[in-house]
């Protein structure tokens, strides 16, 4: 039988050359055997053990690196180590300074020596069981209700014992309540001083509840809530508007921003349009529902309970009047869409520049003649035609574009069947007749004049409350009359108000 020499390889250092241990020949059958097989074995696994290879590294002794073994040990435990430390250093980025964090240990590489010596990741005394600082718990009182026996019993109503109570049950506060801190000290709290700390601790939560409410569902001056933003960008994305591009200007009640017309399907969309957004939180409508609550067009939608529906219901109206006014050829914006409380509209100016108001535009006295028999006219058109009275006329209300006046901001009109519609009237025929009689117009009305010119009444007066008190007699006749009448519809006829049926609002 042939005979095999078996060669064995034996290293003695990892860089060095290796030589070569030449074994005596030996028989195939010996090579079979299970003695000989086990005997190599052996001699193959000649590398020394070196299992506790963390012992080395922390121990810092010198050992030989005559083993691959060792070294790819110490070499993948100095990697994990600069990982893990990498690692630390991502996750405290990471979070920063929020109060809810997330824990990258899931990821690290954890070895033998971590579980003894590592005291970099110990748990916190505040995250243990046993806390050396937590304070005792108060002594509490057996069911019965008393503890001890006659000169020294004690009930559960014993002032010390109480006080102890009320300071422990200051730790169920909300978070952001400051109790302090009492820990070592013996606090002990009157049940007098204990409830009226509770009782702030809810009202400060009712009132952070109320302020975060306000902030999230309020559209501010130059700014809107995320509801209104998010109409806005419907807006954008639905092709009716390319961009909203910045305010405009702001008002107790709203907030105007310039916009660039897009595309509808139905109606074409200008280039230049205006979104009026009224304000969702506003105090001064709740002193201004004489304006709408006895409109016929609103009243069986019009609810106190609800500001967000009594806010649509401003933005409606002023849609429906500046479609009255659109109809009768009275300069003013075209409405685009009404979404909510945001009301698109035509821009009443050019290349981003607004008109200028009527109290700022620069008119010479002809300007100034021609303005104010404008006013006049379209007044009488508002009221005769429109059936309308602006109730908030004046100066600030009325822009001077391409030689003309515009009136705009009617979302506060009423017909002249409201209780109160010859009152404001009579207040818009005051405000334009100073307005121009100080511009320097000889022609100019007085406010009694200019308010019958517009009216078609014969009222006469010496004074204004005399000039007062017969416009509120006319105005409890309406009012005797809208509560008799109802809700009525108005028809066309011979020199009186064009028909107004609710599909031409």
């Amino acid at each position: 039988m042939d005979q095999i020499a078996i060669t064995a390889e034996v290293p003695k250092s990892p860089w060095g050359a290796t030589t070569t241990k030449v074994v005596c020949p030996c028989s195939f059958t010996d090579v079979m055997s299970e003695q000989l097989a086990k005997q190599l074995d052996d001699e193959s696994h000649y590398f020394p053990d070196f299992s506790n290879v963390s012992a080395a590294l922390d121990a810092g002794e010198e050992r030989e690196t005559d083993s691959d073994l060792m070294l790819a040990q110490m070499l993948q435990m100095q990697f994990d180590k600069e990982f893990d430390t990498q690692l630390r250093t991502e996750e405290k980025k990471f979070n920063g300074d929020s109060k809810l964090s997330i824990s990258f240990e899931n990821y690290r590489m954890v070895h033998p020596y971590e579980a003894s010596c590592s005291s970099e990741d110990e748990v916190d005394w505040q995250d243990s069981c046993d806390d050396p600082y937590k304070a005792d718990k108060p002594t509490t009182t057996p069911r019965r209700g008393f503890t001890g026996k006659g000169k020294n019993i004690t009930t559960k109503h014993d002032e010390v014992v109480c006080g102890r109570k009320n300071t422990a049950r200051m730790d169920n506060f909300a978070p952001e309540i400051n109790v302090g801190d009492g820990l070592g000290m013996d606090l002990k709290l009157s049940n007098q001083v204990y409830n009226s700390l509770k009782q702030h601790c809810y009202a400060e939560q009712r009132r952070s509840a109320r302020l975060h409410e306000k902030k999230e569902h309020s559209t501010a001056e130059q700014a809107v809530d995320p509801r209104t933003r998010l109409l806005m960008y419907k807006m954008v994305n639905a092709g009716i508007l390319e961009n909203i591009n910045g305010c405009i200007s702001t008002g107790k009640e709203s907030v105007v921003f310039h916009a660039n017309g897009g595309s509808m399907e139905k109606n074409a969309v200008p280039d230049e349009c205006v979104l009026k957004v009224f304000k969702t939180t506003l105090n001064e409508f709740k002193n201004r529902d004489k304006y709408i609550k006895d409109d016929y067009r609103f009243i069986d939608r019009f609810s106190k309970l609800n500001p967000r529906t009594i806010i649509r219901l401003w933005a409606e109206k002023e849609m429906h009047n500046l479609a009255r006014m659109k109809k009768a050829g009275i300069p003013c914006p075209e409405v685009v869409v009404l979404k909510k409380h945001i009301l698109v509209m035509s821009f009443i100016g050019k290349d981003h520049v607004p008109a200028p108001k009527l109290k700022e535009a620069m008119l010479g006295s002809e300007d100034m003649k021609r303005a104010y028999y404008q006013v006049v006219h379209m007044m009488q058109q508002l009221y005769q035609e429109c059936n309308l009275v602006h109730a908030d006329l004046s100066e600030y209300n009325m822009l001077w574009h391409e030689g003309k006046v515009w009136l705009i901001d009617v979302s506060q009109s009423i017909e002249p069947n409201h209780p109160h519609s010859h009152e404001f009237l009579f207040r818009d025929c005051r405000n334009v007749a100073t307005f121009f009689q100080k511009g320097g117009v000889s022609e100019a009305m007085n406010m009694y004049e200019l308010f019958n010119v517009v009216s078609g009444l014969q009222l006469s007066g010496d004074s204004e409350a005399e000039f007062l008190a017969q416009i509120e007699a006319l105005e409890k006749m309406n009012e005797d009359h809208v509560q008799r009448r109802g809700k009525k519809m108005y028809t066309f006829s011979d020199g009186g108000p064009p028909l107004l049926h609710d599909e031409d609002d």
